[in-house]
C-alpha cells in the first residue's frame, strides 16, 4: 500500500515512535524481533521502487536507516540485511526473482537477510569460501556451513554464494524453509540479539535454477558491492546522532563540568555533517563501481566517528550511562558490533592501505 509523499513523513514517525521506540528495551535485553515494524515498513511503501530512479530509491532508504538507527541499530541492522536483499534481486536478471520473490520482499509481506559476511571476507583475501556447489540437471546441490547470517526467520529468504570450482562460483537466493538446511539461533552476542542471527548448516540443499542470482558471482558482486556498503554508513550515522543528541540534554548537570571533556557535541555534529553530505554526493554518481575506495574510505570514517560519539556520550553521562539498560550503554554495544560488521574496521583498514 503506496503513501501520498505528503503522508509518508508523518507515517515513518508514528511507525519508529510509536511502534519501534516501545520496544527497543525489549529487542536489546530479550531479543525481541519487531517483525511487525518491518512489515509495515514494506506496507506503507517506504521500500517500493517502481517508477524511481535508482538515485531516490537510494537516497530514500539510506534516510529510512539513518532514522531508524537512531532509535535502534539493532532493528537498522536488521533493516539493512532486507535492503541487501533487495539489492541482489533488483540488480539480477532472474525473472522469477525480479518478478515474484522482489514484490513480497518490496511490499513486507517476505522478509530477507544477506548471507554474504563470509564470501565479502573470501574476495578481499581473508577467508576461504565456506559452501560448495555441484551442477545437477535442474540446479545445483549446496554443502556446508555459515556461522552467522542475521534476519532469518519463517517466511524469510537470504543470499549466498557457493564455490563451484576454482574458476566458478554462484550466487542464489534461498529461503528458510529450504529442505535440509538447518537453521540454529545465536543469542551470546555482546548486543543485537533481537536480530534473528542464526548459524546456517546446508546439508544437500537443492537449489532450482530459478533461484539462481547469478551463475557469475564474482562478476556479480563487484556490481552490488557499493550499494551493500551505501546502506551500512546510515548505521553510525543514526547511531553518532543519537549519542550528539543525549550530550546535549545533558550538558548542565552537574554544574556543567561535561564542558571539560575532550569530546564534545558540536565537534562530532560537524564531523557527522560532512560524512552525511559525503555520502548524499556520492548516491548522485552515474556509476558507484567507480567509487569503491571511496565507500570504504567513509566507511571506515563514520564507523570510527561513531565508536568516539559512544564513548563521549558514556563519559558525560557518568554512572547514568553505565546502567546496564541505559541508552548510552545499549550505543556503546551496538557500536562496537558496527565495527565488527563486514567490512570490519580490520578489514577496511587491509583495503584502504594496500
Amino acid at each position: 500500500m503506496a503513501i501520498m509523499e505528503s503522508e509518508a513523513k508523518s507515517v515513518l514517525a508514528d511507525l519508529l515512535n510509536n511502534q519501534l521506540k516501545p520496544l527497543v528495551r525489549k529487542i536489546d535485553t530479550k531479543a525481541y524481533y519487531p517483525r511487525e515494524f518491518f512489515e509495515n515498513i514494506g506496507k506503507y511503501g517506504f521500500l517500493l521502487s517502481a517508477g524511481l530512479s535508482k538515485k531516490e530509491v537510494l537516497a530514500r532508504e539510506i534516510q529510512l536507516v539513518e532514522k531508524t538507527a537512531k532509535i535502534c541499530m539493532t532493528t537498522a541492522f536488521t533493516l539493512w540485511c532486507h535492503l541487501a536483499a533487495l539489492t541482489y534481486l533488483r540488480t539480477c536478471e532472474n525473472s522469477y526473482l525480479k518478478q515474484e520473490v522482489l514484490p513480497l520482499l518490496e511490499s513486507g509481506k517476505t522478509l530477507g537477510g544477506t548471507g554474504l559476511s563470509n564470501p565479502m571476507k573470501y574476495y578481499d583475501g581473508l577467508e576461504s569460501l565456506h559452501l560448495q556447489a555441484e551442477r545437477t540437471q535442474e540446479g545445483y546441490i549446496i554443502n556446508g556451513y555459515l556461522p552467522s547470517v542475521s534476519n532469518l526467520g519463517p517466511n524469510h529468504w537470504f543470499g549466498i554464494i557457493a564455490s563451484v570450482n576454482e574458476k566458478q562460483r554462484i550466487m542464489a537466493f534461498v529461503p528458510c524453509h529450504a529442505q535440509g538446511l538447518a537453521l540454529k539461533e545465536k543469542l551470546d552476542y555482546l548486543g543485537l540479539n533481537g536480530s534473528a542471527t542464526y548459524a546456517c548448516t546446508f546439508n544437500d540443499v537443492f537449489i532450482p535454477d530459478q533461484w539462481i542470482i547469478s551463475e557469475h558471482a564474482d562478476d556479480f558482486v563487484q556490481k552490488i558491492r557499493p550499494v551493500f556498503l551505501i546502506y551500512q554508513i546510515p548505521l553510525g550515522l543514526g547511531v553518532t546522532a543519537a549519542s550528539i543528541q543525549s550530550m546535549k540534554k545533558i550538558q548542565n548537570k552537574q554544574n556543567g563540568c561535561n564542558r571539560y571533556l575532550s569530546i564534545q557535541p558540536e565537534e562530532l555534529e560537524n564531523e557527522l555533517t560532512s560524512i552525511r553530505e559525503e555520502i548524499y554526493r556520492l548516491v548522485q554518481s552515474p556509476d558507484l563501481t567507480q567509487h569503491c575506495e571511496d565507500l570504504l574510505r567513509i566507511r571506515l570514517n563514520i564507523t570510527y566517528l561513531t565508536l568516539k560519539a559512544v564513548h563521549g556520550s558514556m563519559l558525560h553521562h557518568g554512572g547514568a550511562g553505565y546502567l546496564q539498560q541505559s541508552d548510552p550503554s545499549r550505543r556503546l554495544r551496538e557500536a562496537y558490533f558496527f565495527a565488527n560488521l563486514t567490512p570490519t574496521v580490520k578489514h577496511l583498514e587491509k583495503l584502504l592501505n594496500k
